[in-house]
C-alpha cells in the first residue's frame, strides 16, 4: 500500500495479493461509490454522486498489469521550484 498526498489533492494504492485486487483511490479511501462502470472487464471506476471519480479497481490486477506493479509518478512542481522560478523572473 502506498500514498501520496499533494495539498487536498490524495492518491492511496491498495493491492490486496490474496485476492489480487488493486485499488486506487482519489480522495478520501473509503468513500462509497454511487455509481460504478466497467471500463473494460477487470477494470472499473467508480464515481460520487457529483460525477467525480473517486476510484478504479483491477480484479486480477496481476493478469491486467503483466504481473508487475510498477508506478511513476509526476507530482509537477514543487511550491519551492515554483517559488524559485518566480523569483528568477521578477525585473530588479
Amino acid at each position: 500500500m502506498a500514498g501520496i498526498s499533494q495539498g487536498d489533492r490524495r492518491m492511496k494504492i491498495e493491492y490486496d495479493p490474496v485476492r489480487d485486487l488493486l485499488y486506487l483511490w482519489f480522495g478520501v479511501p473509503g468513500e462509497k461509490a454511487a455509481s460504478t462502470v466497467t471500463v473494460v472487464p477487470g477494470l472499473h471506476a467508480d464515481f460520487d454522486a457529483a460525477g467525480k471519480l473517486i476510484g478504479i479497481e483491477a480484479l486480477d490486477a496481476s493478469e491486467i498489469l503483466g504481473g508487475k506493479v510498477q508506478f511513476e509518478v509526476d507530482l509537477g512542481q514543487s511550491r519551492v521550484e515554483q517559488a524559485a522560478a518566480m523569483d528568477s523572473c521578477q525585473v530588479k
